[in-house]
């Protein structure tokens, strides 16, 4: 997270004692990523947060795959995955890599008997459909549709959902989910030109803490493996932190897009990055304004890396048929570019109402036997005019 956040009571030095009003100390915990390089957070804990009791069972979560080595650009009809009651098991992978799982789920109730630890990987969920509340060890986050909560792994979460129609796309990245670099200054701070600013961020609060003791369900993720761990003590026992790391959300609909007189290139659009993917955000914002403009995408190639699209919402004008929760891939190797005639039908057009996320990964993508079930079977043909 780029911006510094506290929440609760901490002492004013670090690494020293903070004594409990009833006696005794508070444990502290660094909370950090890339070992001691990246941000961190301390957080103070009424109980120590090693207290494992037992390990119940470990069992193998790892995505199936379909196709291995993949040329064919596809497209998901998402809405296709079944709704299902447990959290985690609503969690469909459909495209993954060794730097990142991208999925769908549609959870109907919230996770509320048991906690989830991502030991692998930061989770970015976007909310397409439902609303609620993202409780963690760190605070409360309250999300609605158009929400994008960026979830650090190692961080132990519950979600309650106010609703029972869910929908959510979701990326687990091996790598940390940064703002772009180019939108910062030195220090950090977003600069005038970004298409949006720290105002924007949803940041935890309502920092929950529980002194309780006696047999917690953690589910953590890690390997390819869920291993159930039951702990000693409430996972949720922090009185207080401060620092960078820390779960956080962002809406879609306050990202400011940048236009011009001419169609701007994917990374106006851009909302996040790590090493290894981008993640963009398309808006509804007016088309370009040169009179000779033609507001369509023009046919590029992918040359180094798979593009993923998730459609949100409104009139996605560059493609034919499209509906909401419809994911295309379009793999390097293979030029794309606007479906037959949505060129021509763009000129003259002065706004679009668009809202989509896209995700640009620099290895190639494998695909699910999940994803092949909700797949069209003949995207890959529809530029043949």
């Amino acid at each position: 997270m780029p911006i510094y956040h506290k929440l609760g009571s901490f002492p004013q030095k670090r690494h020293i004692q903070f004594e409990k009003p009833s006696g005794g100390l508070y444990y502290e915990q660094l909370f950090g990523t890339e070992g001691f390089h990246g941000h961190s957070s301390l957080l103070y804990q009424v109980h120590r947060p090693t207290q494992v009791k037992e390990i119940v069972k470990s069992y193998d979560v790892t995505p199936k795959i379909a196709i291995n080595k993949n040329i064919k650009s596809l497209l998901l009809k998402g809405f296709q995955v079944k709704p299902t009651e447990d959290f985690l098991e609503s969690r469909k992978a459909m495209l993954i890599n060794s730097d990142c799982i991208i999925g769908l789920a549609a959870p109907q109730k919230s996770l509320r008997t048991y906690f989830y630890k991502n030991a692998d990987a930061d989770e970015m969920l976007f909310i397409h459909k439902g609303k609620g509340t993202l409780r963690t060890l760190m605070g409360n986050i309250a999300f609605e549709y158009g929400d994008y909560l960026i979830i650090p792994r190692g961080i132990i979460y519950q979600i309650d959902f106010d609703t029972t129609d869910n929908r959510i796309f979701y990326v687990e990245s091996h790598s940390p989910f940064y703002t772009p670099k180019r939108y910062k200054s030195s220090s950090g701070q977003l600069l005038e030109h970004s298409p949006f600013c720290e105002r924007d961020f949803k940041l935890p609060t309502d920092l929950e803490t529980f002194d309780e003791k006696g047999d917690f369900i953690v589910k953590v993720k890690k390997e390819g493996m869920m291993h159930e761990i039951v702990y000693a003590t409430h996972p949720f026992d922090v009185v207080g932190w401060d620092g960078y790391n820390f779960p956080y959300g962002f809406s879609i609909h306050n990202f400011e897009p940048i236009t011009g007189r001419v169609h701007q290139p994917p990374p106006v659009h851009q909302t996040f990055e790590t090493s290894t993917f981008v993640v963009c955000s398309f808006c509804p914002r007016l088309y370009d304004y040169h009179p000779k403009s033609i507001p369509a995408p023009y046919n590029h190639s992918n040359i180094d890396s798979d593009e993923v699209l998730y459609y949100v919402d409104g009139d996605f004008m560059s493609r034919n048929n499209i509906e909401q929760g419809h994911i295309t891939l379009h793999p390097k190797g293979i030029p794309h570019g606007p479906a037959p005639g949505a060129m021509e039908r763009s000129i003259g057009q002065t706004v679009t109402q668009e809202l989509a996320v896209m995700v640009d990964t620099f290895k190639p993508l494998m695909v699910t036997e999940d994803a092949m079930k909700i797949d069209d079977g003949k995207y890959y043909k529809s530029w043949v005019e």
